[in-house]
């Protein structure tokens, strides 16, 4: 990186109002990364004829593996068209794949805008939704680009009218999906419309892309009409009659001839006859047409291969990095503008106080709060940068702060760390670039503050400040892998390595429990796995071997009745009892719950928060803990010396929560009921050691008398294909205990989409017995979607519940000579 470049875009830092926060997000394999070249060209950094094809932002194993599996950050600096200012764009490349959607979430909290990517013949699809959902979770502002035109006009043979309805549809399909999720209207209206300027359409493998505006620029210096009428009509149905000189908007004239929509005639149509023409290979046509286009061609260029002339020939008319720049410059928020009603996201303390005020105001002198989004490996893959976004005050080398992690809660001393920063920096892609100091509004890479963080968190400099909110992800690490070193003496060094990984990959849950040597990668699919244990085999590097066991999945455990009796709990002194019922929730409380990140401490705002879920208010005012989507309610009524034992109930309490009755899964859904309590009045003989075992029995025995039953993840799966292999996708699907829902043919196009529920379970090896059921002609996206519900009595020997359960409690240490029952945990009077 050339330090003068470096040196611009310092001097751009403190410009606030110049500045734009961008991520680019899209499905898997709908071209974003290959766009990004266009701007990183038009930025500079790459040269024009390389565009579309050097996807600079990805790594080796991504080039690789031609997706991008982490978001990567550039700022990037770009004229105005119209104020001719320079404008310094701060970019993040999110991945596509749903396996890696962590990354995405990561990359939005500290971005202001998206640009959305879209296929053109594969249309908004599953990723698509997903990653528009988090973005409007965040108060994000979308723009759109429509990739892979070429493909339609190459590959489907479309005519004007025929892609004008296939782009139609794109737009129409991404403002429902805007419509469905947007939550309020702080964002006011975000419509996508090609009138306004905020869709754009084009190539990224080409490097072309074409905004309306530019055409209505184009027609009103040839024909003097008002470019901003001529843009009115250039989409939508309005048709040009010659005869009456007027636009009307049927697609018949005055004197009965038919009409050609006004767009298609005055900006597809064009488009279309380029294609054409460089179809046709005519060097001398081509050359007459570039003088049309006033492009200019060498002799050189004309001398290329048709494909790479055709992509010369369509940069220079129609450069996507001046089209998609100034769509990113006009239609995306400042940190000036977006910070003040990004704030009471974001921001977890008073709106009033010092540091969200200076929040709001993107204020440079104020209070430092900087939200540290993802970890980034050095070179040598020991040391970590934080990598986030300065929200307020300026960070320098040098400066202390107080690094915030992510489970801090206001008040307390854990997860709250001083350190003092050696360095700060700029992500450029690759390349880390040392600066003095990053003020608010921009994104900064930070080192030394590694051994302070996990994943991510906070850096505040007032001691009164409160964190930023922790990121909401849409995965969950459900599918599992077990490692271990071959040679036990290595162990101390593997765990290093596991630490590091856990660190690196922000949507990757490692777990270490060396009480039962048990180390665990989970991931939120194969894939996301396979690179996790890639990754891992380069941080030990040869001398390390280790195995890797069979991929296992997470399950859940929940009741489906309510407890058919209250249950006893004794200590083993016989001094202390409690009785407990427990009851499944509602459904709709489940999602609320599972949707919070940070409960309440404070019983007030306990209390508004489960009543907004749904809980009734006389359980609300008396629920006393939550842990993930379960809680325990006291029913109990005048218990002497009941307080003095609440810690210890809570002790067991979330050990059950957190590993059920039947296999040590995690529970779900759950709401425990204290229905009364007798405690003893000396409390050397009410002790944890007494209570705590009492109560995980008691709580124990109420799951085994409800019904209780095991719970799997199950992915929503969508799939490309053509009409002549759709009974092969439905055999495959139903071999492993999946349903086809949904099936559909895309507009203008020989392809379906199909979606379909798949267990998560039976989703190993999928795709590759997909594809060779259908010959290739079946193209799988799996994303994680809900928790199902096993209808099986787990105590039926001969079920597959019961063989699931076993598995589980043989791989975690439990017996396997029978399941526990009732009898195992209730205590009789």
């Amino acid at each position: 990186m050339k330090r003068q470049y470096v040196d611009d875009v310092v001097s751009l830092l403190p410009e606030t109002d110049l500045i734009r926060n961008i991520a680019v997000i899209a499905h898997v394999d709908h071209g974003k990364t290959t766009l990004v070249d266009s701007l990183l060209s038009k930025a500079g950094l790459l040269r024009n004829d390389d565009a579309g094809s050097r996807r600079l932002l990805d790594t080796g194993e991504e080039q690789e593996r031609q997706i991008t599996m982490k978001s990567t950050g550039i700022s990037l600096i770009f004229k105005g068209a119209k104020d001719e200012k320079k404008y310094l764009v701060n970019l993040v490349d999110s991945p596509g794949h749903v396996d890696f959607s962590s990354e995405v979430t990561a990359a939005l909290r500290i971005t202001d805008g998206a640009m959305v990517v879209v296929d053109c013949v594969s249309g908004v699809s599953v990723q698509t939704n997903t990653v528009t959902r988090q973005a409007l979770n965040e108060r994000i502002k979308p723009v759109l680009h429509i990739n892979k035109v070429d493909r339609a006009i190459q590959e489907l043979g479309l005519n004007a009218e025929e892609l004008y309805q296939k782009l139609n549809s794109t737009v129409v399909s991404m403002n429902a999906v805007i419509a469905t999720y947007q939550n309020d209207e702080i964002l006011g209206d975000i419509t996508l419309d090609p009138r306004k300027g905020n869709v754009s359409f084009g190539s990224g493998k080409q490097g072309w892309a074409l905004r309306l505006d530019t055409f209505a620029e184009a027609i009103s210096a040839r024909t003097g009409k008002p470019a901003s009428k001529i843009l009115n009509r250039l989409w939508g149905d309005f048709f040009y009659d010659p005869d009456t000189r007027r636009y009307v908007k049927t697609p018949i004239s005055k004197s009965g001839k038919p009409l050609e929509r006004y767009v298609n005639q005055m900006v597809l149509e064009p488009l279309l006859q380029v294609f054409g023409k460089l179809k046709n290979d005519d060097r001398a046509e081509i050359k007459e047409m570039a003088t049309t286009l006033k492009i200019k061609l060498s002799d050189e260029d004309l001398d290329l291969p048709i494909k790479e002339l055709t992509n010369r020939v369509l940069q220079r008319w129609l450069p996507a990095g001046d089209a998609l720049s100034q769509m990113i410059i006009e239609h995306l928020p400042s940190p000036l503008v977006a910070q003040k009603y990004r704030v009471e996201n974001l921001y977890t303390g008073p709106l009033d106080d010092p540091t969200a005020t200076a929040i709001r105001n993107c204020d440079p002198d104020g209070p430092l709060s900087m939200f540290v989004s993802k970890m980034v490996a050095a070179e040598d893959g020991k040391r970590f940068f934080a990598f986030g976004r300065v929200f307020s005050g300026t960070i320098r080398g040098g400066q202390t702060v107080t690094v915030l992690g992510s489970n801090y809660v206001f008040g307390e001393k854990n997860e709250m760390t001083s350190v003092k920063i050696p360095r700060v920096s700029l992500m450029m892609g690759a390349h880390v670039e040392g600066v003095e100091s990053v003020p608010c509004g921009c994104t900064v890479g930070v080192a030394g503050v590694d051994t302070a963080l996990v994943k991510s968190g906070c850096l505040v400099t007032d001691p009164e400040a409160h964190p930023i909110a922790p990121m909401r992800f849409s995965v969950s690490p459900v599918v599992r892998q077990a490692v271990s070193p071959k040679n036990p003496s290595q162990l101390p060094k593997f765990l290093v390595g596991l630490r590091r990984l856990h660190k690196a990959e922000q949507g990757l849950e490692v777990i270490i429990n060396e009480r039962t040597s048990e180390y665990i990668i989970a991931g939120s699919g194969e894939l996301h796995v396979e690179v996790a244990l890639n990754a891992l085999r380069e941080l030990l590097g040869s001398d390390i071997a280790f195995n890797v066991g069979k991929p296992v999945v997470e399950f859940r455990e929940t009741i489906t009745q309510p407890s058919s009796e209250i249950c006893l709990g004794k200590s083993s002194n016989k001094h202390n009892r409690v009785y407990f019922s427990a009851e499944p929730l509602d459904e709709d409380i489940v999602k609320g719950l599972a949707g919070i990140t940070d409960v309440p401490t404070d019983p007030k705002k306990r209390y508004k928060m489960l009543t907004e879920l749904g809980l009734p208010a006389a359980d609300a005012r008396k629920a006393w803990f939550v842990e993930g989507t379960n809680l325990l309610v006291d029913r109990s009524k005048a218990v002497p010396f009941l307080t003095e034992i609440r810690d210890h109930i809570e002790v067991a309490f979330r050990e059950v929560s957190r590993a059920g009755a039947l296999s040590g899964e995690p529970l779900q859904g759950v709401v425990f009921y204290l229905h009364d309590a007798k405690v003893h009045s000396d409390s050397p003989h009410r002790g944890g050691a007494q209570v705590t075992p009492a109560t995980r029995d008691c709580l124990k025995a109420s799951l085994l008398c409800a019904r209780p039953r095991l719970v799997e993840p199950v992915f929503l799966a969508e799939i490309l294909t053509e009409g002549n292999v759709l009974g092969k996708v439905h055999g495959v699907f139903s071999a492993r205990r999946g349903y086809v829902f949904s099936e559909e043919q895309k507009i203008n196009s020989p392809q379906f989409k199909m979606e379909a529920y798949l267990p998560v379970l039976e989703s190993f090896g999928f795709a590759a017995t997909l594809r060779g059921a259908t010959g290739g002609q079946a193209f799988p996206t799996l994303a994680f979607d809900h928790w199902a519900i096993m209808e099986i009595d787990p105590w039926a020997q001969d079920s597959a519940a019961y063989a699931l359960i076993m598995d589980v409690r043989k791989r975690k240490g439990l017996k396997v000579d029978r399941l526990p029952t009732f009898e195992d945990y209730n205590m009789r009077l």
